[in-house]
């Protein structure tokens, strides 16, 4: 899969996971060192998105998301900001827990590392939805770093992806 930046194009080292999929449970490391898994089956619908750098607009646009999250209810819900390494400016964003993938685990298993390029071995922009159940609901991964998610969309996602499963046999 290409991803652009400005003028450059770059290539993802993995097809990413795409929906239907079970996501895999990976561990993580939180700002003060400590370990943390992420993915997988965990009884609540996850939110788990990904950059290759974080500056200004992108802030902007998870002060958004942020905004558009779900509080408390039936229904709980885990966001997450994961970027690949510790020299990234780690924001702190409330409903957002910020993570780093220090062995590569996220990148591996979701498919999103940068193999080339200005971003190489980054996190390319990207956004999953994980269900409940551990299954990838919904996922989003605009072809240009600097493009925005589709916020509508993900409000929609993260809705259906809270209300799909019951845990009580059918869906």
């Amino acid at each position: 899969m290409q991803i652009v930046l400005n003028t450059t194009v770059m290539h993802l080292e993995e097809p990413p996971l795409d929906v239907g999929y079970a996501s895999q449970k990976v561990r993580l490391f939180c700002s003060n060192g400590v370990l943390r898994e992420a993915g997988g089956q965990n009884g609540k619908t996850q939110l788990l998105i990904t950059a290759a750098f974080v500056d200004a607009a992108f802030m902007e646009e998870l002060e958004r998301i942020a905004e558009s999250l779900p509080k408390g209810g039936d229904y709980p819900l885990e966001a997450a900001l994961i970027v690949a390494h510790v020299s990234h400016e780690l924001p702190n964003i409330e409903g957002f827990e910020v993570l780093i993938d220090g062995e590569g685990e996220f990148g591996d298993w979701y498919g999103v590392r940068i193999k080339d390029g200005p971003c190489a071995n980054e996190l390319a922009k990207t956004l999953f939805v994980i269900s409940k159940d551990g299954a990838i609901f919904y996922e989003e991964i605009p072809s240009n770093l600097l493009e925005s998610f589709n916020l509508d969309t993900l409000t929609r996602k993260i809705y259906a992806a809270q209300t799909c499963y019951t845990g009580k046999g059918c869906h």
